[in-house]
């Protein structure tokens, strides 16, 4: 696929600022593209503190919230708390159960299966809850798009307390305006309300239950340092849920992370242990597509009752069969994702859905929890928002993933006629359809769609020119100074050209890494690696006499032997 290097703006001034920080001028420049140009914008990115976070009481409906569950933990009154399936949802519902016992709740929790009940809050389940004798539900990571489902347990006489992040559902007027359509819960605590003033906007669901409970603790005179331990689990969501790692989630996961490495939860240890992570420097990367694919698969495969059971295992051995469990589910879900998107790869190739500008893939027999994936996989292969579908148990479901462009809530609002339900981001969104509708839906997407030639040529940013004689350990060690790296805060890429390929091999036991030896014009060499479409990269570069590259400079520590080596994103 033909892509688009881009380099960033170049920033002037860096030298003063890099003398008072004591990094050089090229990790200043790199600094206040990521952090803003201000010295205070430096420091916050450089050294922000959890001390740094908004008032909590700021997020609308936050104070009246943790009033009303200090009124019915002091009535005795049943909870139960109703999350999600996925790495937000097992994470915030762990927070949320953690937070409401310690302050003397009776509290319980359901997560919905994901085949039987779907997404969030449902029917089925507030009549479950009123047969149990339930008296008040909080929602954690959904409930903000549930205003029927709200509306029947209010009918039955529950209470209901709402915390969520996603999208807030609007009606478009034939004027153009939008009317929000809210949920009728007692409380709704969710920062994308449009009159709320906390003012960062893109917590994740465990991140707005976090803040809850740190609430709740002080009314109920917990020590502040019970709910700073639990700020890993609110971490670990917000890498997982693929949140922006700017502002307060910079500083959350920063936090999350080193606390990490020394849990004392002991299903996050035993998870660790399994994938061999004991004991090493976490890095997002670790957590996003490591450990939090493992609490995914236990949503995706089974049930994701085993993966709340692990974050709330009482002892090491219970932690260790559950992790156990979890990672050989996560090794049978990566087996059937590969099934699933070479069915899908085939079907954009042979027919005409290749010529679609909105890719809707209709795969009957996938199991639907894999849709996501096999989406992303598929927008990553073709550039183009892509929708999965396959047969659930009542008509069709899936989920989509979308490319910068593509506002994926926004359309599909605008055929909102077609679904049983959906709900989303801008770059993903999920969805329950009838099934004669899905080629309707296909249709009417790719109509409405404006996505021009432009929008479907990849961009690929990249932060400055470095010479590889420039990648040593200096740069590397200030590179350190910008992590976590993740949304919004991407990994920098340096562009290099006119470089000799000296040597170059595939290895791996999947034969999926190319491992090369590079030499710039000086006679500098610097080994590389890279991933992806080997076989290719590997033809293109051996008819070249010297090629261009974008790279990520790193240290390589094998056998006790520490080498600086390039990570190769794109050949040209």
């Amino acid at each position: 696929m033909k892509e688009q290097w881009i380099e960033a703006p170049r920033i002037e001034g860096n030298q003063e600022l890099a003398e008072k920080f004591g990094v050089s001028p090229m990790a200043m420049r790199l600094i206040r593209s990521r952090a803003g140009l201000s010295e205070a914008e430096v420091r916050a990115y450089l050294y922000g503190t959890l001390d740094d976070l908004a008032d909590a009481r700021l997020m609308k409906g936050m104070t009246e919230a943790v009033e009303l569950l200090c009124q019915k933990i002091q009535a005795g009154a049943t909870i139960r708390i109703i999350g999600d399936y996925d790495i937000d949802g097992v994470n915030a519902t762990h927070i949320l159960v953690t937070g409401l016992r310690r302050a003397g709740a009776r509290v319980d929790t359901v997560i919905p299966d994901r085949l039987k009940d779907g997404y969030g809050i449902n029917e089925h389940l507030i009549e479950q809850a009123k047969e149990a004798g339930i008296d008040t539900i909080v929602t954690c990571d959904n409930g903000i798009a549930a205003a029927k489902e709200i509306a029947y347990a209010k009918e039955l006489g529950m209470t209901v307390i709402v915390t969520d992040h996603h999208e807030i559902p609007y009606r478009e007027e034939p004027d153009g305006t939008r009317t929000m359509i809210l949920p009728p819960a007692d409380v709704i605590v969710n920062p994308k309300q449009a009159d709320c003033p906390y003012p960062y906007k893109k917590l994740c669901g465990a991140a707005v239950a976090w803040r809850l409970v740190e609430v709740l603790y002080q009314e109920a005179g917990v020590p502040r340092e019970e709910f700073l331990r639990l700020a890993q689990f609110a971490a670990v969501a917000t890498i997982g849920d693929i949140m922006d790692l700017t502002g307060e989630n910079r500083i959350l996961v920063k936090y999350g992370l080193r606390q990490l490495e020394q849990t004392d939860n002991p299903g996050y240890r035993a998870l660790l242990a399994v994938n061999g992570l004991e004991g090493k420097k976490l890095t997002a990367y670790h957590i996003g597509f490591v450990i939090g694919p493992c609490i995914n698969a236990s949503g995706r495969l089974d049930t994701a009752k085993r993966a709340l059971e692990l974050l709330g295992a009482g002892t090491a051995a219970e932690a260790e069969k559950l992790a156990g469990d979890l990672k050989a589910l996560n090794d049978s879900r990566k087996d059937l994702t590969a099934k699933g998107t070479e069915e899908a790869i085939c079907l954009v190739e042979e027919t005409e859905l290749g010529k679609d500008r909105v890719l809707v893939i209709y795969l009957p027999d996938c199991h639907e929890s894999l849709a996501g994936i096999i989406a992303g996989r598929i927008r990553e292969r073709y550039f183009r928002p892509c929708f999965v579908l396959t047969d659930g148990e009542e008509g069709v479901k899936g989920s989509g993933r979308s490319i910068p462009g593509y506002h994926m809530f926004e359309e599909m609002t605008k055929v909102a006629e077609l679904f049983t339900k959906f709900g989303g981001h801008p770059m993903a969104a999920g969805l329950s359809i009838p099934t004669e509708n899905v080629e309707i839906l296909r249709k009417r997407l790719n109509e409405n769609c404006r996505l021009t030639d432009e929008d479907l040529v990849p961009k690929l940013p990249y932060d400055a020119v470095l010479p590889i004689q420039y990648a040593g350990e200096q740069i590397i060690r200030e590179l350190e100074l910008l992590e976590p790296f993740g949304k919004e805060n991407d990994k920098p890429l340096f562009a290099a050209a006119n470089v000799r390929v000296k040597s170059a091999r595939i290895i791996g036991k999947n034969r999926n890494v190319l491992k090369t030896v590079l030499e710039d014009a000086k006679g500098s060499r610097l080994e590389g690696i890279s991933f992806g479409d080997v076989e290719a990269d590997l033809n293109y570069i051996e008819s070249k006499d010297t090629v261009c590259l974008l790279y990520y400079p790193e240290i390589n520590e094998f056998q006790g032997r520490r080498t600086v080596q390039a990570v190769i994103e794109s050949w040209r």
